[in-house]
């Protein structure tokens, strides 16, 4: 298995590799450190030597993590994404919420790499731990068609770490669950008891009006000291614009909760 990390030479990154050697040493990958030179980096040669990362790569070494460098020229999204299709399982990134990734990739940027990204990506912050994952996966019910490649995914980290998930849904006061939904909590159960992977089933009521999917995601995945969230990181159905927002709001949540996005 191959892990892809890409990095802007920043805390948030170096605390996304922390995470990838975590899970590469649980699973035996190897993990590319992929670093998109800058135009003040190609001014000065076209090389950096990723000195940021230098304690990191050690601790790496010691516990036999093979860890390759490659940098290359280009847009940063555009690469990024474009070495992500080169026979990776998953990808580790670190974003810097509004304040952008290098200061050019924007919480918004974040979700448009996750989503253009040809394989899950697990997204840290600058204020994420640097412990290994602990605590349940929370895996709201989404009402996207395909949910498989996000399953394949929580699946990899249920049994790197030995964690369980949450099969988590809200249920709006008046409102039943769409067939849709509950096909895909009926897929979601099926899927994780083929795998091996401990569940249970979290069925939260709210009021009519309430404070949002986002918020109330966070909260729960927050109250039960959840180690990660997993969406599907497109939009679905009608209201877009708000449920990019929401989107949003969970891969840069204030609590430093790593969001798995497929």
């Amino acid at each position: 298995m191959k892990i892809l990390c890409p990095t802007d030479l920043t805390l948030a990154a170096d605390i996304a590799l922390t995470h990838a050697g975590h899970l590469a040493a649980r699973t035996k990958a190897a993990i590319t450190l992929f670093h998109v030179l800058t135009k003040e980096e190609l001014a000065k040669g076209g090389q950096v030597q990723m000195n940021e990362h230098s304690a990191n790569l050690a601790e790496l070494a010691k516990k036999d993590v093979k860890v390759e460098k490659l940098q290359r020229e280009g847009a940063t999204l555009k690469q990024i994404t474009a070495e992500s299709a080169n026979g990776y399982k998953l990808m580790v990134a670190g974003t810097h919420g509004v304040q952008g990734f290098r200061q050019s990739m924007f919480g918004s940027d974040m979700l448009k790499l996750v989503r253009d990204s040809a394989v899950p990506t697990l997204v840290m912050q600058s204020f994420t731990t640097r412990e290994p994952f602990t605590g349940r996966i929370v895996m709201p019910v989404a009402p996207h068609d395909d949910i498989t490649p996000l399953l394949d995914a929580v699946c990899i980290m249920a049994k790197a770490y030995g964690a369980e998930v949450d099969v988590y849904q809200i249920l709006k006061e008046g409102e039943n669950s769409s067939n849709t939904l509950l096909r895909n909590k009926q897929i979601m159960h099926q899927y994780l008891d083929k795998q091996g992977v401990k569940h249970r089933e979290v069925n939260e009521p709210v009021p009519k009006f309430y404070e949002g999917y986002a918020e109330r995601t966070i909260h729960h995945a927050n109250t039960i000291g959840a180690g990660c969230i997993a969406i599907m990181a497109k939009a679905s159905g009608e209201h877009k614009k708000i449920a990019d927002d929401e989107k949003q709001e969970i891969v840069v949540n204030k609590h430093g909760i790593p969001v798995l996005c497929a």
